[in-house]
């Protein structure tokens, strides 16, 4: 992955708000690259979100430059920036008085298409989500389950075919199964479409399960940055030792619910 350009890179990115405050990133550097997933974990007021923001200039650096495909984004228009970026929130962010086609072809539409190619590619999203477009394209958000606005919220930011996905816990609100289904759902969009995604999340074995590369923040710096195996068996601190522990508890506990024989995993 290493020969794969960079789509986007944090060189010494540092965050403050107000005077005098401790900074919430501080002296971020890091590079994603092309095609990659990358995970990025840590507990809550860490600096996660501050720095998926900054991609696409929701939050502006205090120190630093973030570049996007080579680009300072602070050199950019915001508004054309983020066209060009898909977003999916946690709890889907849908327009309650707009319908699942409406949602999805916002960007479209402000963009400039013509109706035909709207109507065109938002069946097309609709389906490669594995929603009906016959059932769903004209409801409304309110009458989706949880999952359902998930899948819109995922096809809206896939709608004008951008090649970087920012994601903030996508997934976190949703039941279980369906996170599970949607997580694997969004891993194959990922790798077919060809796709640059960031990833927000709480939960380490989801990170371990779906991404190539997971990124560890706390107290707004990088405290690890490797790939689910490297972390899971050669954890570079105690912090990344304890949060990789639970992936592993998990698994353990299942294969000894699978081989009764084997005795109670170790705790």
């Amino acid at each position: 992955m290493t020969d794969r350009r960079p789509a986007i890179s944090f060189d010494n990115v540092s965050k403050r708000y107000g005077d005098g405050g401790a900074p919430v990133l501080d002296g971020v550097s890091l590079t994603v690259r092309e095609r990659e997933f990358l995970a990025v974990v840590g507990p809550s007021g860490s600096g996660k979100t501050t720095l998926l923001r900054t991609v696409n200039r929701l939050i502006d650096p205090s120190e630093g430059v973030v570049r996007v495909e080579g680009r300072d984004v602070c050199e950019l228009d915001a508004v054309a920036l983020r066209r060009g970026i898909g977003y999916v929130f946690q709890g889907t962010g849908l327009f309650p008085h707009m319908t699942v086609a409406e949602n999805i072809a916002i960007t479209p539409k402000l963009l400039g298409w013509d109706r035909a190619r709207m109507a065109a590619r938002v069946d097309e999203l609709i389906e490669l989500v594995r929603l009906d477009p016959g059932k769903h394209r004209d409801r409304f958000p309110a009458q989706l389950s949880g999952g359902e606005g998930q899948r819109v919220g995922v096809a809206r930011a896939l709608a004008a075919g951008p090649r970087i996905v920012l994601m903030d816990e996508p997934f976190g609100a949703l039941d279980p199964l369906t996170r599970d289904a949607l997580g694997e759902d969004y891993r194959r969009l990922h790798d077919e479409l060809g796709l640059t995604t960031v990833m927000i999340t709480h939960d380490t074995l989801e990170a371990t399960l779906l991404a190539d590369r997971i990124v560890v923040i706390r107290s707004g710096r990088i405290v690890a940055d490797d790939t689910p195996r490297a972390l899971l068996n050669d954890a570079p601190n105690d912090y990344v030792r304890a949060l990789m522990a639970t992936p592993r508890r998990q698994a353990e506990r299942l294969i000894a619910l699978q081989n009764p024989a084997a005795g109670r995993a170790p705790q």
